[in-house]
């Protein structure tokens, strides 16, 4: 099973988190949705964005019944060549590298452009980027293109972020 989560943030400072969970790469429609309420989230400190977003991401993870193998996250794995820790390393590390972490990110962030993969999905001139961790990039980068829906956000990210935003 693979799981796909995002997080979003309201007026008191809640962590929205949201999880829909499909079976193969090309579905359509989630098989399973989670989503949680965390209060009391950090404050969003720059250059430490997992300091906010991890404990909510974890949460909602908590509830899914799933065995999962894989998951994908809206942020950066990795920052740069050198390894440096985005937010999807950090949950691979929480989750004690068991679980491959696939980051789809939909801006350039520049010090990432030597690891991260561009990717065009429909007609869109915009391209995703993906990053990986305990899987290889490219072969993350073409599961990711070939997920359902026509546009440049496959079907169940575009409903995931959607999701977390209705909380």
């Amino acid at each position: 099973m693979i799981a796909c989560v995002d997080v979003d943030y309201n007026q008191n400072e809640e962590g929205l988190a949201a999880c829909l969970v499909f079976e193969h790469w090309h579905s359509a429609s989630a098989s399973n949705t989670y989503a949680a309420v965390i209060a009391d989230v950090e404050p969003y400190e720059a250059g430490a964005f997992y300091k906010r977003e991890l404990p909510c991401v974890l949460e909602v993870l908590s509830y899914v019944a799933e065995q999962l193998d894989f998951i994908i996250v809206d942020s950066y794995v990795w920052l740069d060549n050198q390894r440096k820790k985005g937010m999807g390393a950090h949950l691979y590390t929480s989750l004690k590298e068991k679980i491959p972490v696939i980051g789809v990110a939909k801006t350039e962030f520049v010090g990432a452009n030597e690891v991260a993969i561009p990717i065009l999905r429909g007609d869109s001139k915009t391209p995703l980027y993906v990053t990986a961790a305990g899987v290889d990039t490219r072969w993350a980068a073409q599961q990711i293109r070939q997920m359902h829906g026509d546009f440049r956000l496959p079907t169940l990210l575009k409903e995931v972020d959607k999701l977390c935003r209705s909380l």
